[in-house]
């Protein structure tokens, strides 16, 4: 048996309490919650764009653009001929479109309905069409759709799993970090301020 020489001292033996304490809980709570984070990025997304553009309803509508352009057209010689007239205005305003509908409500007056939720208002006197209706917003109908849930119970199972994820990133955040920055100093303090957040306002406006 080869004895240890003075120039390398032994390193005392530590206790087994303390050896097994060397098995941390945060290091995997780290990665768990990094890794949840990265998994929720795009859900975040959806809903926080969406929750910002729902939140402002009554300033805008969030699902569509209005339409309202006015055009001037040449008009065919005959306007009592409705479909004529709704080739002409077609050509100028929405070439390649076929109407849904023409519909004369007055002599002077032709209304021509197209399959994208507008309505071309045509003055058969002065040729002037007036264009209103409406333009669904690119991306953000789809994520209000998605926030809304109107993609009914496949979608529930989605929205479920991610209020999961939230509930853990909260949870695992509170004790990712020990002593004074974690949950037994700053950390217990913010975690209260954004509690009450809430808490005041439901007290203060009422449900």
């Amino acid at each position: 048996m080869v004895e240890p020489s003075a120039a390398e001292p032994q390193k005392p033996a530590r206790p087994a309490a303390r050896r097994a304490r060397r098995f941390k809980i945060r290091p995997w709570l780290r990665a768990l919650h990094r890794d949840v984070g990265y998994l929720a990025v795009g859900l975040t997304v959806v809903y926080a764009l969406s929750g910002l553009a729902v939140n402002h309803i009554s300033d805008w509508d969030p699902n569509f653009t209005q339409i309202d352009v006015e055009h001037q057209v040449q008009l065919p010689a005959d306007t009592d001929d409705d479909d004529a007239v709704s080739q002409a205005v077609l050509e100028r305003v929405a070439p390649g479109v076929a109407p849904a509908d023409v519909y004369r409500p007055t002599d002077d007056e032709l209304e021509i309905s197209l399959p994208d939720q507008r309505t071309l208002y045509v003055d058969l006197k002065s040729g002037h069409v007036r264009e209103e209706g409406q333009q669904p917003r690119f991306v953000l109908r789809a994520i209000n759709w998605l926030h809304l849930n109107r993609g009914k119970k496949a979608w529930t199972y989605v929205a479920d799993g991610y209020a999961v994820f939230l509930l853990f990133l909260a949870g695992s955040g509170l004790f990712m970090l020990p002593g004074r920055k974690g949950l037994m100093g700053r950390g217990a303090i913010l975690a209260a301020l954004g509690a009450l957040v809430p808490i005041i306002y439901v007290t203060l406006a009422g449900p």
